[in-house]
């Protein structure tokens, strides 16, 4: 016999040797195995993710821990992509549970199907519902931000409502931005923030809504005719503000009135394990809507992240970390121009505020589907400055343009493309499972990508179930 095979009369060589089983353990197991044992060259810091697709080796990674503790990233967020019905929103409810465990807050900004719901309620976490006839929104609400000010007091206080001030005029420029379809001018952003001001002096102690600012504009004060430059002269004022004074009584009186025109139903609890904003209620074609209630809840939910650290700051409040779930974020870039910039302000200071992000959307032609040239090259700027880019499955022609993004080599963009692949005919009646599912690239700068492999437990299966609609009912008692 030799090394490849037996001699003499019906013997021959062995074309292919069988690989030896590989066994996994850790190095208190697996010590007295030395010589044989060896380590593995995958990530072993954050949250276990899955399987190396080729070694078998555990994979474990976020961006809070590879940013923090391993020092892999410069910045902690996350960019995924890939085509629906491949596991997207499952690697990311793995992350939620993982660095839950650990003490930091999930914050599920917008929830469209719902993806996250049940994860949050299971962590016991707050789940608020957003849409119409079930709740609602007052972006003049200072809400955390504002008790944190007022907690604080003094300068640090002062700071804080300037900040919370910034917050309020950038949503209410959103709000009219999606109604208008393009972005507000500047004239009217100074009227704006300075009605703003005006409203919080006049109300002390309350929260202004809606209304009330308009009511404001309407009648007119001194201060406020001052910015307009109108001289004295009431008919320069209406021509400065009546473009905005017709926006927002569309905004009042429009598809988007009853959800933010009144209070808050339910605002985020700042010492909640993790908080989840519903918008699943909303109409898959109330685009203007949808658009708007998650831009409104991203900019509650990172204003309650920063009045959490200034509270921190001032010796408050213990110290927590956050991390804020961006889903579906093709559906507020492509409801106006301009929304891009409103995006950017709302996150680009993720790292200053002790928040990792993730930002899940299909491809990046979704990016490419905005307005102007400008848009585009801010969308793609989310892209470039994530710390970690996963891939799941998108089409060759996608992966070539990602390339020239993130780096990728052409054994990458091969395996990824091929895991878009739909399923097999399945011969036996039984559920056949795409190729790409559970299957996920991840690039960090300009290291070679890490295939991973998840197999969710019993547990996350039924925790997380995009095709509930699709379920059947169990047989009714008695039939």
């Amino acid at each position: 016999m030799t090394s490849r095979g037996w001699l003499g009369p019906g013997g021959g060589q062995v074309g292919y040797l069988d690989p030896p089983t590989m066994w996994r353990a850790t190095t208190v197991q697996a010590c007295g195995l030395w010589p044989f044992a060896a380590g593995s060259g995958s990530p072993m810091t954050g949250v276990p993710l899955g399987q190396h697709l080729f070694t078998g080796a555990t994979v474990c990674g976020d961006p809070l821990s590879w940013f923090t503790r391993a020092r892999y990233i410069s910045n902690p967020s996350l960019f995924m992509l890939g085509m629906p019905g491949l596991g997207k929103s499952t690697l990311v409810n793995r992350m939620l549970i993982g660095l839950a465990a650990t003490g930091v807050v999930p914050l599920v900004l917008g929830d469209l199907k719902p993806d996250y719901a049940d994860t949050v309620r299971a962590l016991g976490g707050q789940v608020i519902s957003v849409g119409r006839g079930v709740g609602g929104i007052n972006v003049l609400d200072p809400g955390a931000m504002g008790a944190a000010a007022r907690r604080i007091g003094g300068e640090a206080g002062k700071a804080l409502e300037a900040e919370t001030h910034g917050r309020v005029l950038n949503m209410v420029a959103a709000l009219v931005t999606i109604v208008r379809g393009r972005p507000m001018d500047d004239h009217e952003q100074s009227v704006l923030s300075t009605a703003l001001h005006l409203l919080r002096q006049r109300t002390p102690g309350k929260v202004a809504v809606l209304p009330d600012l308009l009511a404001l504009i309407a009648e007119g004060p001194d201060r406020l005719r001052a910015v307009t430059l109108d001289r004295g002269d009431t008919s320069r004022y209406r021509d400065a503000v009546d473009p905005l004074h017709r926006s927002l009584m569309g905004l009042l009186d429009g598809p988007l009135g009853g959800t933010f025109a009144s209070a808050t139903s339910t605002r985020i609890d700042p010492d909640a394990p993790a908080v989840c904003v519903d918008i699943s209620r909303i109409g898959e074609a109330d685009t203007q809507l949808t658009a708007a209630a998650m831009l409104a809840a991203w900019s509650d939910g990172l204003g309650t992240v920063a009045a959490s650290h200034a509270l921190a700051d001032a010796g408050l409040a213990p110290r927590r970390w956050f991390f804020t779930v961006l889903d579906e974020l093709w559906r507020p870039l492509r409801s106006a121009t301009g929304i891009v910039d409103r995006i950017d302000a709302l996150t680009r200071l993720n790292r200053s505020l002790g928040l990792g992000d993730a930002k899940i959307t299909h491809t990046l032609k979704d990016a490419e589907a905005l307005g102007s040239d400008a848009d585009r090259a801010k969308a793609r700027g989310f892209v470039e400055r994530a710390g970690m880019v996963v891939c799941a499955g998108l089409p060759r022609s996608e992966m070539e343009e990602l390339g020239k993004i993130v780096g990728l080599s052409e054994r990458e963009i091969s395996l990824v493309s091929s895991w878009s692949s739909p399923p097999g005919w399945a011969t036996s009646g039984e559920h056949e499972e795409p190729p790409g599912r559970g299957r996920f690239l991840i690039k960090v700068g300009g290291r070679p990508g890490i295939p991973i492999r998840v197999a969710i437990t019993h547990t996350e299966r039924n925790l997380h179930n995009t095709n509930t609609r699709w379920t059947p009912n169990p047989p009714l008692s008695g039939s």
